[in-house]
């Protein structure tokens, strides 16, 4: 079959180097017969390993060529789709499972609009395993008064306990990324914090919109103007705020409107 070639505009770049993937598979620690999804598999670098120990693997590729490669694997059910357009709840459903492990090399120009995709999907993921750009990890895992603390941070680790959990230098890749990469473990917290997701996410992104300002100037003019009477501190900066808090002020929100 003829050499296939990265295509820029899917952000592809392929994991090639054997060491390297052996680790990755080594810290996804697949179990025979778990059902798997795999975002992006690409030329299958991961794929194989993995469905080595799995059995069976699902794989969701955008790419024709390469979906069409993965079709002639028999242990891979392959979904030729746009990952952002796929219902994870209803795929998970379809294998009679309540719980999915997904696993993905994302493209590094659409990892955060995947990763508030599955946010959705959340109750039906056992956990994810993710190579992405080094820099979205350290927004992911970061801590507040931290530069990285942010909007990414807040909504993630809300939901999901993470940690980076292995560091990729560009020369594993081909084409080799301008960038670092590294690999996220996101494991679902058992009992989350009950609050409405799309006001979660108003919220934050109003508090994070002039972080170097004190949120007196952005949440808490957001705050008047839906009259919500509150003890939270407006004399501090965005960073500053933990998830606990920016969880429990969506919370007063919410309870404000019934």
């Amino acid at each position: 079959m003829a050499q296939h070639h990265a295509r820029k505009r899917f952000g592809q770049h392929f994991l090639t180097d054997e060491g390297v993937i052996a680790e990755i598979v080594h810290v996804i620690d697949p179990q025979a017969g778990e059902p798997m999804v795999e975002i992006g598999p690409g030329l299958a670098a991961m794929t194989q390993p993995l469905v080595e120990r799995l059995g069976h693997l699902q794989v969701i590729e955008l790419d024709r060529d390469l979906a069409a490669r993965l079709r002639q694997h028999k242990q891979l059910t392959v979904h030729e789709a746009d990952v952002l357009k796929v219902d994870i709840t209803a795929l998970a459903a379809s294998l009679g499972t309540q719980q999915l492990r997904v696993v993905g090399n994302l493209p590094y120009n659409i990892s955060t609009p995947i990763l508030f995709h599955l946010l959705d999907h959340v109750a039906v993921i056992q956990d994810q395993h993710f190579m992405l750009q080094k820099e979205v990890v350290e927004r992911m895992v970061a801590a507040p008064s931290t530069a990285a603390y942010g909007r990414l941070s807040v909504m993630l680790q809300w939901r999901y306990a993470m940690a980076m959990v292995l560091e990729v230098g560009p020369m594993a890749f081909e084409p080799p990324p301008r960038v670092d990469s590294a690999v996220v473990r996101m494991v679902p917290h058992p009992h989350p914090e009950q609050v409405p997701v799309v006001l979660l996410s108003e919220l934050v992104q109003v508090a994070f919109s002039q972080r170097r300002k004190l949120l007196r100037h952005t949440l808490g003019k957001w705050l008047l103007e839906r009259g919500v009477g509150s003890d939270f501190d407006v004399q501090r900066r965005a960073e500053e705020v933990t998830v606990a808090d920016y969880v429990r002020l969506a919370q007063q929100v919410s309870a404000s409107r019934t």
